[in-house]
């Protein structure tokens, strides 16, 4: 039978049994357990974070099997297994904070059915200590806790920033827990899209080895060129490379580029060139918010960003670089150390971004769609046929719809 593409599965098992292709990325998960206990990792959305928690969690329950043929058969010690509190953030929308405190304290219920045990905490933060402590207790050994899409319910309620808070109190009153829990712990992974400020949302976890940026994890999610090369190569032509490079590669997290793993699969699928990734998620709320800081659109072919800037994301303070970076629509290019400290040059990682976010910008100054498609496709042919006279007509249109007040450092 021949292997299927995992296009939206992000169970370890199925992929296992399912005769799935699957890129190995066991040798991190044996690399980041035996170097920290305590790890977050932030990645764009769709970029395979859902599957290395689940790949986690099926190694710790000692479920060997499934890796067979992997590096972890070989490089994990399958004698013991550890019992794991899963708690994933990414169905459904979170309305407000008492909303996110009833989705809570329903997954504590579940995971303590799961797992055996009965709570009768009433406080959302006690059954969650009560919870770990009691697994701990019956299972006679440290818990697993993994934490997926650990920023989601903020970001589902990001345009009103008043719930936004609310619900971000309630997630740092949660996550601090963990803390004084430490001597239960066996590990603790913690991952989702942005990189939320420690001392907003996860100040209570000061042990967190942060491994976002660190070049010996780079490829943890996403495929390498040697990976998409040996895993795919059956179904890869010699001439599709480079065009599957400039379309979907690019992505750099201080250390190898890799591919968006969604758009490799759909391509692979449809056999066309898209902008699959950008099309499931349309920036609305970046491209409002660039509105409103009048962000100089240029600056994103190489935006020059310091470390806290980077990881500066929160409610109270969202500067447009450090989301366009977290979300994925800018990458690192270059990144420099010294004495001062470390900084980053961000830019498109590929053509996907750039002509998508592009086009999305340009009907967005043009305030008019269909106006702005036209003018799109008109400014193409012109530059194809080498109309200079008609591609400067198209500038000015452009320009023309542009908000007067657009580039100006103040509201006047």
């Amino acid at each position: 039978m021949s292997q299927k593409l995992p296009i939206g599965i992000s169970s370890f098992e199925e992929i296992r049994k399912g005769n799935f292709y699957y890129v190995d990325k066991t040798p991190y998960v044996a690399k980041l357990v035996s170097e920290g206990k305590c790890c977050f990792l932030s990645r764009p959305r769709r970029f395979g974070k859902s599957l290395l928690v689940d790949t986690l969690k099926q190694a710790f329950l000692g479920r060997r099997e499934l890796f067979e043929g992997l590096f972890l058969e070989e490089n994990w010690d399958w004698s013991k297994s550890y019992p794991v509190i899963h708690i994933d953030f990414g169905e459904g929308v979170v309305e407000n904070a008492e909303h996110l405190r009833k989705i809570i304290l329903s997954q504590l219920k579940r995971k303590a059915r799961t797992l055996g045990v009965e709570l009768s905490e009433e406080l959302l933060e006690r059954k969650f200590i009560e919870l770990i402590e009691k697994v701990y207790e019956s299972a006679k050994n440290p818990v697993v806790v993994l934490i997926d899409e650990y920023d989601k319910p903020i970001l589902d309620r990001i345009e009103e920033r008043e719930k936004a808070r609310e619900i971000r109190e309630v997630l740092k009153n949660f996550y601090s827990m963990l803390k004084p829990l430490d001597s239960y712990l066996k590990f603790v992974f913690i991952t989702g899209v942005t990189k939320f400020s420690k001392v907003s949302l996860v100040s209570g976890l000061n042990q967190l080895n942060d491994i976002t940026l660190d070049r010996d994890y780079a490829p943890i999610c996403g495929y390498t060129q040697q990976e998409l090369e040996e895993v795919f190569g059956n179904l890869l032509k010699e001439e599709e490379l480079s065009g599957i490079k400039c379309w979907y590669n690019g992505y750099s997290f201080c250390g190898e580029p890799v591919y968006n793993p969604f758009d490799v699969l759909l391509y692979l699928q449809k056999r066309e060139f898209r902008p699959f990734w950008f099309e499931t998620g349309t920036p609305s709320f970046l491209v409002k918010l660039m509105l409103e800081k009048r962000f100089y659109l240029p600056k994103m072919e190489e935006f020059i960003a310091d470390e806290y800037l980077l990881g500066s994301f929160d409610v109270d303070e969202i500067e447009v670089p450090t989301l366009l970076f977290q979300a994925g629509y800018l990458t690192v290019k270059e990144w420099h150390s010294s004495i001062e400290g470390t900084y980053y040059v961000l830019s498109y990682p590929n053509k996907e971004v750039r002509s998508a976010l592009n086009r999305v910008l340009f009907y967005a100054l043009t305030s008019l769609e269909v106006e702005g498609g036209r003018l799109s496709l008109r400014a193409r042919e012109s530059l194809k046929m080498g109309d200079v006279e008609g591609f400067g007509e198209v500038l000015k249109s452009l320009f023309a719809g542009i908000p007067f007040d657009w580039y100006r450092r103040n509201n006047l």
